[in-house]
């Protein structure tokens, strides 16, 4: 089978596609033939060993993808061969076929959905339900504050935040990009490199602020998001695209009596075991049945130019989901 391997760190240009042997099927597996992967912010960062979680090299990168199940391990009971799957996977998915325990990281991808749609559900879905479900229990009514909210887990929080009865705003640096997610949910849009959100949210809540921040992106724009808080209000730390940590002046956490809650959705599931996955598992296939965080694919690649796809996230021109596809 052909994968996309790295084995050394770099930039997209030290991905190459090598020649694999297929993976066998252990008693409690199946073998999901690939039909489309997609690609997220933390394959950008494993190039460089710069994410958490630091894969050996060689790897073939890829955190989520879809396909058809080729073949079941003799005790899988709940799959069979020819069902279309979701899957997540640590890492592995830009590969014709990937091995995954029957148990895991898997659910039936919707049958209106097409491959490319199902490889971009799943990281921005459940970075977007544990942040806005369990961390944040937003409630309706609320007002959500959604910054880079064209990217895949953005753009997620955005359709599960009006799904959740939340007023939206969503932030972004692209005023195209962001006529695409206003078309999918959110109530306003503001480019925040040509405007100071930080007014306008306090315009729109009679100077309360946000209730909730979502916020991937981290630098600057979480410490501003500070002052756009209401008192009270949550703020999502759910990643740095902007290249960094980011300070945030205490006086104000302390003073707006603020909670800032980290976000790492497949650790918290790994560390608290099957409530949660038991969650994941039932509300996430619900939600992609109701079309509910259906990803918007701006960009699909060939295997072969796996490494434009790398390079169309980290130049900021991905509207919601950039995929690899297979066949």
């Amino acid at each position: 089978m052909r994968a996309v391997v790295c084995d050394r760190l770099g930039d997209p240009s030290v991905l190459k596609i090598e020649q694999r042997p297929v993976p066998a099927v252990g008693p409690s597996d199946v073998l999901v033939e690939v039909g489309a992967a997609s690609v997220n912010f933390p394959d950008v960062l494993m190039l460089t060993a710069s994410y958490q979680h630091k894969p050996e090299l060689p790897f073939t990168p890829g955190m989520e993808g879809a396909g058809t199940i080729s073949t079941v391990g003799a005790e899988v009971t709940n799959w069979r061969p020819g069902d279309r799957v979701i899957f997540g996977v640590r890492p592995g998915a830009f590969a014709d076929y990937v091995r995954l325990p029957a148990d895991g990281n898997l659910m039936r991808l919707p049958s209106s959905w097409s491959m490319a749609e199902g490889a971009g559900f799943r990281v921005g879905a459940t970075t977007a339900y544990h942040s806005l479900v369990h961390r944040a229990a937003l409630k309706p009514r609320e007002v959500l504050l959604v910054h880079g909210a064209a990217g895949g887990v953005g753009l997620a929080a955005v359709q599960l935040g009006k799904h959740l009865g939340a007023q939206v705003i969503a932030t972004g640096g692209d005023d195209e990009r962001l006529a695409v997610v206003r078309r999918l949910g959110a109530d306003l849009v503001i480019n925040y490199r040509r405007d100071d959100f930080v007014p306008i949210v306090k315009g729109l809540t009679d100077g309360r602020g946000a209730d909730v921040v979502y916020d991937p992106v981290g630098g600057e724009v979480l410490e501003k998001s500070v002052r756009a808080a209401a008192y009270g209000a949550r703020l999502l730390v759910v990643g740095f695209t902007s290249g960094g940590p980011t300070r945030i002046m205490s006086n104000r956490v302390l003073i707006k009596g603020l909670s800032v809650l980290g976000v790492r959705a497949g650790e918290t599931a790994r560390r608290q075991g099957s409530a949660l996955a038991r969650d994941y598992a039932v509300e996430l296939p619900r939600l992609a049945e109701l079309g509910v965080m259906r990803p918007h694919i701006s960009h699909r690649f060939p295997m072969d130019r796996a490494a434009d796809a790398f390079r169309v996230l980290i130049e900021r021109k991905v509207v919601g989901k950039a995929v690899i596809e297979m066949t």
